[in-house]
């Protein structure tokens, strides 16, 4: 995949997801990269909290790269398949502190063997028991 087709597909999972957040009653925007690793910041005025979201975006059933030093333990990330036009999206989301939780469990090989994998990514398998957990903005 080239930067431009990368970008677009971050792109727009950054609008889906503010998209469902806006569905969902949140205040919610796109940062368009003025805040460093936050791609969306979501308020709920019902429960008086700020959410910090990084949103990762495949066009197909695949992995999300991204390195274990990213994750961020107090973000939430939504993870996207955006799959063909005519297909619904499928979004996974969790906790970054989740995530760190167990290492092996979501990012598979990538930090198995003794030199880490140049290019870590997490799968999107372990994700599906959080497909569509948008509770976690009321949480």
């Amino acid at each position: 995949m080239d930067y431009i087709e990368t970008q677009l597909s971050g792109m727009a999972g950054e609008f889906l997801t503010v998209g469902k957040l806006f569905k969902l009653g949140l205040q919610a925007s796109v940062t368009f990269g003025n805040a460093k690793s936050i791609d969306v910041l979501a308020y709920n005025q019902n429960n008086d909290k700020t959410y910090v979201i990084q949103v990762k975006t495949c066009k197909q059933k695949n992995c999300f790269p991204i390195k274990k030093e990213r994750i961020n333990p107090d973000h939430i990330y939504v993870f996207i398949i955006l799959n063909d036009f005519s297909e619904k999206e499928n979004y996974y989301i969790i906790k970054g502190n989740v995530i760190l939780s167990d290492i092996n469990k979501y990012f598979g090989s990538s930090y198995k063997n003794e030199i880490p994998s140049s290019m870590p990514a997490i799968n999107y398998g372990p994700l599906k028991e959080y497909e569509d957990n948008w509770k976690i903005f009321n949480e």
